[in-house]
């Protein structure tokens, strides 16, 4: 679909008197070149739906509906965006449902449903900073379980979800991301390339959701030991897990109770979880 007739982003936005709320963590894409890169590391798209959290003027809005993607869903909670995102809407022929919502209290399911549900939906988004983490937190280990996940984080944010046990940036992220998904970053975003820049770096991760996941009480057993153990990652496990049982709890997950949190892998994680979970 080609949507040249429509004014260009900068335009649109100068046009409105529109500017990025910061304390929305709004920081917009009008690089059309960028949002479509953007789109192709989603691929493949045929047929699928997509939810965007966040489009704001609509630049990555407008790549995602050029896209194969069968229908594009936009949660936008700032009001001052919808006549942009509804001229969007219009121009996609039905393809493009605009949604006024706080995306951290959506019905994913409800909303997709039409579409082919969960099973059909690629979330693909520049986050919003403020809500990015929780946002991620809710995909990965919520009842609605996307195919997979294509998101814009600050860098450090980014990089921390693929983070391995033993590295500076390994914490709770890291082992709720990988535990339950696939992750990559595929690309790094210079700030430069946002309106207005930020004061960090940004990245875009690719999350496939595992097939074979764990059970709900399992993975809200992950998000309890996690807590307990980064929440006091200068302590021996010993110690930070002792209201989870701890030295018992570690041997019978079979691990060091002297270890750090910081040193023990995903697995090791997913063991101790399913110890809690029984």
């Amino acid at each position: 679909m080609n949507l040249d007739h429509l004014p260009s982003l900068r335009e649109a936005l100068n046009e409105n008197g529109l500017a990025a709320k910061k304390s929305f963590g709004q920081h917009f894409l009008l690089d059309l070149n960028l949002t479509r890169k953007i789109v192709r590391q989603a691929e493949p798209l045929d047929g699928a739906c997509v939810l965007e959290v966040g489009p704001g003027p609509g630049g990555l809005t407008r790549a995602l509906v050029e896209s194969p993607a069968a229908h594009v869903i936009a949660i936008e909670k700032d009001a001052r965006f919808v006549p942009l995102l509804n001229e969007l809407s219009e121009a996609a022929l039905g393809r493009m449902t605009l949604v006024e919502a706080d995306a951290l209290s959506i019905d994913e399911a409800q909303l997709t449903a039409p579409f082919g549900g969960a099973t059909n939906t690629h979330i693909i988004s520049n986050l919003p900073y403020n809500v990015g983490t929780p946002l991620l937190i809710k995909w990965l280990t919520g009842s609605f379980t996307p195919k997979a996940m294509t998101l814009m984080f600050q860098k450090e944010v980014a990089m921390r979800t693929a983070a391995k046990a033993g590295s500076a940036a390994y914490g709770r992220l890291s082992v709720i991301s990988q535990a339950l998904a696939e992750v990559k970053v595929v690309m790094q975003v210079p700030a430069r390339a946002f309106t207005p820049p930020p004061k960090v770096e940004s990245a875009v991760v690719h999350f496939r959701l595992l097939a074979d996941r764990p059970p709900p009480d399992r993975i809200a057993a992950l998000e309890t030991v996690t807590a307990h153990a980064f929440g006091q990652r200068r302590k021996m496990l010993r110690s930070s897990l002792r209201p989870l049982g701890g030295e018992a709890l570690c041997r019978d997950a079979e691990i060091d109770p002297d270890a750090r949190a910081e040193t023990i892998p995903v697995e090791g994680f997913l063991r101790l979880a399913k110890r809690i979970a029984a």
